[in-house]
């Protein structure tokens, strides 16, 4: 049985590997798994002698260079000065489409979910676009969104941006853009490969034998249950005090 704080470390661990290489990531104001393998990569990084890895946390005092919000997160983007940023939807779908608007026919819909905001323009411009959702069930991972709040790919049109992985709480995927479509990468202990395309709406391309995703070594679990904690307690208080309740 994994424990919920077991579940966490391994999807932040995760995001760190996803993340590795990048220079610049940028964090939205809500997401504090997302944060914490940013903070992982950075910490990583340093023990390692690796070049240093800069984090905007929308929101945070401590870890946000910017000091014009969103408007200069939106011009870096445009400079191409973010290397990596996260999105999720109320829907995903097979080809990488993400809705942020709600359920049935816009704009009469069923449900309303927060709206589109920013996220065509950043999946446009982002080379490393990560989508995390944790919730991993047919609602979430439909055939089609019913609203295209941004568009994975855009035929005919250059881009630099678009989604690199897709990390849910039961496995990720790598987005083959050639295709236009996911491939599984691994799943999470204790899942199989056939609960994956059990709880998956869409189709996707799948090895012969899928692996299961690491788990995170002795010198990372230091480092989140210790260093990133502690790092994470400016931001997302009531996260990291349920991370250190949970141990």
């Amino acid at each position: 049985m994994v424990s919920d704080r077991e579940r966490r470390e391994l999807l932040i661990a995760t995001i760190a590997d996803l993340l590795d290489g990048v220079r610049h990531v940028a964090v939205g104001a809500s997401s504090p798994i997302p944060a914490a393998g940013a903070m992982l990569l950075r910490a990583r990084n340093e023990v390692a002698g690796k070049p240093p890895v800069r984090i905007s946390i929308l929101g945070s005092e401590r870890h946000n260079f910017f000091t014009n919000g969103t408007v200069e997160l939106f011009d870096c983007a445009a400079q191409g000065r973010i290397d990596a940023f996260f999105l999720g939807g109320g829907q995903i779908d097979g080809h990488g489409n993400i809705n942020l608007v709600g359920t049935g026919d816009y704009p009469n819909s069923l449900v309303r979910w927060p709206g589109s905001f920013g996220s065509a323009y950043l999946y446009h411009l982002v080379r490393r676009v990560i989508l995390f959702r944790e919730e991993h069930s047919p609602r979430v991972f439909v055939p089609k969104v019913d609203f295209i709040s941004a568009a994975a790919t855009t035929p005919g049109i250059p881009r630099r941006g678009g989604p690199h992985a897709l990390l849910t709480n039961m496995a990720v995927f790598d987005f083959e853009k050639d295709l236009g479509r996911f491939l599984l990468r691994s799943v999470h202990p204790p899942f199989t490969a056939a609960d994956i395309r059990a709880q998956t709406g869409f189709d996707y391309d799948e090895p012969a034998s899928v692996p299961a995703t690491p788990r995170p070594d002795t010198a990372t679990l230091a480092l989140l249950r210790g260093r990133i904690i502690d790092e994470l307690a400016e931001t997302y208080p009531a996260f990291a005090s349920s991370m250190m309740e949970a141990a």
